[in-house]
This record gives C-alpha cells, structure tokens and sequence, in this order.
C-alpha cells in the first residue's frame, strides 16, 4: 500500500513538472520577439587593399551600410562621384575613402598628386648596397651621403653629409636599354622627396661623385653637421678635425647644448684649481 502511495506521489509530480516545463517553453516560443533597429548611411569604401597613387575604378569600390550617428566625416555615399580620382595614401580593405586621402579632380593619379606645394621629385639610381639592403621603402627617412673630388689631386677626395632627413617617396625598379648589348636590364630607382636646393646639391653629388644613403630613424630629428672627411684623416694623417660638432635639430627645436669637459678640482693649500681632463 505504502508503495504504490509512492509511486503515485512520484507520478504527479513528474506530471506536473513536465506539463510545467512545456508550458513555461511554449510562452517563451510565442512571446514576440522585440527588434531595435538602428539607422544607417551608405559609405564608400575600399574593396581591396589599394597601393598609394593608384587611380581609382569602380571595382575598387563598394559600400556598406555605417551606423548613421558614426559615420565619418566628409564620406561618400555614391562610389561614382570618385572614380578616377588618385590616392594619396594607401587605403586597407573596408576602409573608408575619405577626401583627405584622395587627390584633387584636376591633379590625376600616380606620383605627382603627392608632392607637396614646395617640393620636388627627384629619382636617383641605386644598387642594393647604395638602397641599404632593400630597407629603403616609401615613408623612410635617409641621409644623403657623397663621395667626390673637387680638384685632380687624390687627396682632396671628400666623403660627407650632404642631405639629411630626406624623406623617401617611392622606390621601385625600371627597364633601362644595356648600351653595348642592347638588352633591357632592370635597374633600381629611389625617388626622394626634397626642396628645390636640395634637387640641385642632389644632383650634383650624383653627377660629380657618388652617393650612398644612410637609413636613419624617423622619429630622429636631429642632423649633426659634419665638416666631412678626406683619406689623410681616416688614417690618421694630416689635419684632424674638432670632435665637437654643432647639432641642428631639423624641427625646429633648439638642440640641448653639449655636455660640459670632464675636469678634475685640485687644491693646493688655500687654492682652489679646476683642470679639464683630456
């Protein structure tokens, strides 16, 4: 008897668990699902990741649908309104084409859009020694370095700065004509980005002599200036330069002066003597 008590027992209340539970999961499956809709632009952006001074096509485009309280600032909703335009910057897939990054309608594509008003491009020849190991890339900094000899006399042969934080623009190679055989060979060019002074003492010291570039850190600002160094001093020989050099900081912040000489106070009875060690 007490058994099937039990078993009864046990029965309601799978029973009632159960119609419990379908009828908690049945409410849930029919109460109405509540959508927030949030209100959105048509942006342009990049289909691909785009080099810089590339000349816009439709295929390069595409929108995408941007929150309407974030989009940015001076977007384009039609990609026909920039098609044709050059870039002067390089854009990543899905990003945002935005006037800043674009060139003028009158100024094309490729190279010329991104001079800035004042400055020039100009290109010089390099090898992989003279470009640093290929690491001389668009948007690096480099020091302009000459070799060349002002009069006929092996001595006089100067190596020295003669640029400094030049900023490189493009680097690449072309097909030039080899003269005595007359097959095209690949030669390797970097394009520098410097003023109209800075094109003439660079073509110059490409012409006359020869030059090398030094890589240099671009958050680097500061450019000693060197007096330049002959073959008698790199031995040894002849006149030595001073070893304290004026440093000019290229942006415009005045350079912290030199470290004052070591020296070494002696006294000699009441006297007091400061003496410059070295």
């Amino acid at each position: 008897m007490t058994r099937v008590r039990v078993f009864t027992v046990f029965l309601i209340a799978v029973l009632a668990g159960g119609g419990l539970a379908y009828g908690t999961y049945d409410y849930l499956q029919n109460v109405p699902v509540k959508t927030v809709t949030v209100p959105t632009r048509k942006v342009v952006v990049a289909s691909a990741d785009l080099p810089l001074g590339r000349q816009l096509r439709r295929e390069d485009l595409s929108t995408i649908d941007w929150p309407a309280t974030a989009v940015p600032e001076g977007s384009f909703e039609d990609p026909a309104a920039i098609v044709d335009r050059g870039l002067i910057v390089t854009v990543v897939r899905n990003e945002a084409i935005l006037p800043a990054k674009l060139a003028s309608k009158e100024a094309g594509a490729g190279l010329p859009p991104m001079i800035p008003q004042g400055k020039r491009a100009l290109s010089v020849r390099v090898n992989e020694v003279i470009g640093v190991a290929g690491y001389v890339l668009p948007g690096t900094h480099v020091d302009v370095v000459a070799t060349a000899n002002p009069t006929s006399r092996s001595e006089d042969i100067t190596t020295k700065v003669v640029l400094s934080n030049v900023e490189v623009l493009a680097s690449g190679t072309r097909l030039e004509q080899d003269t005595p055989d007359g097959k095209p060979m690949q030669v390797s060019v970097v394009t520098l980005l410097v003023t109209p002074d800075e094109a003439e003492r660079l073509t110059l010291a490409s012409t006359e002599g020869k030059i090398q570039l030094a890589l240099r850190n671009p958050l680097d600002t500061e450019s000693p200036a060197t007096y330049g160094i002959k073959p008698g001093a790199l031995l040894g020989l002849g006149q030595r330069y001073p070893t304290s050099v004026k440093r000019v900081d290229v942006s415009g912040k005045p350079a912290p002066p030199p470290p004052p000489p070591p020296t070494v106070e002696i006294i000699r009875g009441d006297k007091k003597v400061q003496v410059v060690v070295g």
